[in-house]
């Protein structure tokens, strides 16, 4: 699982896929936090892709850099403890202008039966699963 977060944190954005009905919709995110032994995304439920995760709770990250990619498929939990919001607005502060622990909007969730796989044109896949 570090292997995983390190590579999500140091590429900044990664592209989450949802789904809507039959239609796959992919967007960019920014947040990967570790908090209780699990990794973690947020959003706020305002958003189409909360209704989404919410719907189908099975999604897709990819990610690419320096020539690796890695894509993570998961269940995504959502975890409405306030501690975890807030462990989640400390890891990214400047999401305080945005969402808040108690705003009753922000929402984070934990990625379950994850399964990724790091690879790149030059090695063999490597797969983790937490």
């Amino acid at each position: 699982m570090q292997s995983v977060y390190q590579f999500l944190k140091e590429v900044g954005t990664y592209y989450l896929a949802t789904v809507e009905g039959d239609q796959p919709r992919v967007r960019p995110f920014g947040t990967i936090h570790e908090f209780e032994g699990k990794l973690y995304i947020q959003t706020g439920k305002a958003k189409s892709v909360s209704a989404q995760i919410h719907a189908n709770p099975k999604v897709e990250i990819c990610a690419f850099q320096n020539g690796e990619w890695l894509r993570v498929s998961a269940t995504l939990v959502e975890d409405d403890r306030r501690e975890a919001r807030v462990s989640m607005l400390e890891a990214y502060p400047e999401l305080k202008a945005m969402y808040s622990p108690d705003d009753g909007n922000t929402e984070v969730f934990f990625l379950k039966d994850a399964k990724a796989t790091f690879s790149s044109f030059t090695a063999a896949p490597k797969t983790v699963e937490f």
